[in-house]
């Protein structure tokens, strides 16, 4: 689980793995958050979008779905940048308000189920609304949609 989360925009790859270090900062627009498995989350909301159900699908199923790409080696230091998936992206600027708090909600029982009381103490729906507002940016601007954790 890490412990510090920004989703963030960048004009590529490469401008996103600079962030690999410190973070995205105040250079990137982002929104932040805190003891999620960002990676999972990733893929949890693609699940969703690709097949929208109030119904938390198998973790099976979960662990079977295509995960993000990493824009930055793969280290023991526990610090990770990753692109959402651009389908992801595009579903997210696209999102209703309806779908976002059913994806919310969804995300979490899941949340709820791995981590019990050590949940995230972040509002997962915020976190969400957050993140569609970067992906609808991105859209519009042929930005990338990326993620920072430690």
């Amino acid at each position: 689980m890490a412990a510090d989360i920004a989703f963030f925009l960048a004009p590529d790859d490469q401008t996103a793995a600079v962030t690999r270090l410190r973070g995205p900062g105040r250079a990137f627009e982002s929104v932040t958050c805190h003891f999620i498995e960002p990676d999972s989350a990733v893929v949890e909301w693609d699940m969703y979008f690709e097949a929208p159900s109030a119904e938390l699908p198998p973790l099976e199923q979960l662990h079977t779905w295509e995960w993000p790409s990493w824009v930055t080696p793969a280290l023991n230091d526990g610090i990770e940048v990753f692109v959402l998936p651009g389908r992801l992206t595009r579903a997210l600027a696209n999102a209703s308000s309806s779908e976002l708090l059913e994806l919310a909600a969804r995300w979490t029982t899941r949340l709820k189920r791995a981590d019990g009381d050590d949940m995230t103490g972040d509002d997962p729906l915020a976190i969400l609304q957050g993140v569609a507002r970067l992906a609808a940016s991105a859209v519009s601007s042929g930005s990338g949609l990326y993620c920072w954790s430690y």
